[in-house]
């Protein structure tokens, strides 16, 4: 269970990683699609770079993260194949890595960045009109339903898949 939790971390240090990248150095609009509808009908493109090598930084950054999050992944499968591994412990690793996820991306994403500290408000000025007034960021209902519904069917079948070797 110690590795699953420290799997859970990285993971969200990945996301975290992607998430910089994205809005401070990379700055595309299509990197956006999660965000409010409104929110997104306000975003002016970026053509000019932050500063020099900004965009290079960014996506040298992204290719780090994913190839974290890929290492989780294969490290939490690798481990459960060496462990021998039933679905149930499959699922229950890929599940927990998913729920400290979500509760990590409700709780600092959507709160403390974009509600308190107004990380993306300072990056996209132009989006502070969405936010105001709001007390959560992203809607509360889509991400219950991922960290209810979406989460556990998507661990429930990496699990079976895992537990088919």
């Amino acid at each position: 269970m110690l590795l699953t939790i420290f799997l859970a971390i990285v993971f969200c240090a990945a996301i975290s990683i992607m998430l910089l990248s994205a809005v401070a150095f990379i700055q595309k609009k299509a990197f956006f699609s999660s965000a409010p509808k409104e929110a997104q009908e306000v975003l002016l493109p970026r053509e000019q770079e932050l500063f020099y090598g900004a965009r290079t930084i960014g996506w040298t950054l992204m290719v780090f993260s994913l190839l974290m999050i890929a290492g989780v992944g294969i490290i939490a499968i690798w481990d459960g194949f060496r462990s021998g591994f039933t679905f149930w412990q499959f699922f229950l690793r890929f599940v927990s890595i998913f729920t400290i996820y979500k509760i990590y991306d409700m709780i600092c994403f959507d709160y403390f960045l974009l509600m308190k500290y107004q990380f993306f408000q300072y990056y996209y000025p132009e989006v502070g009109s969405v936010y105001n007034g709001r007390k959560y960021g992203y809607n509360l209902k889509s991400q219950l339903l991922k960290l209810f519904f979406i989460f556990p069917a998507a661990s429930a079948l990496a699990a079976w898949i895992c537990s088919l070797f």
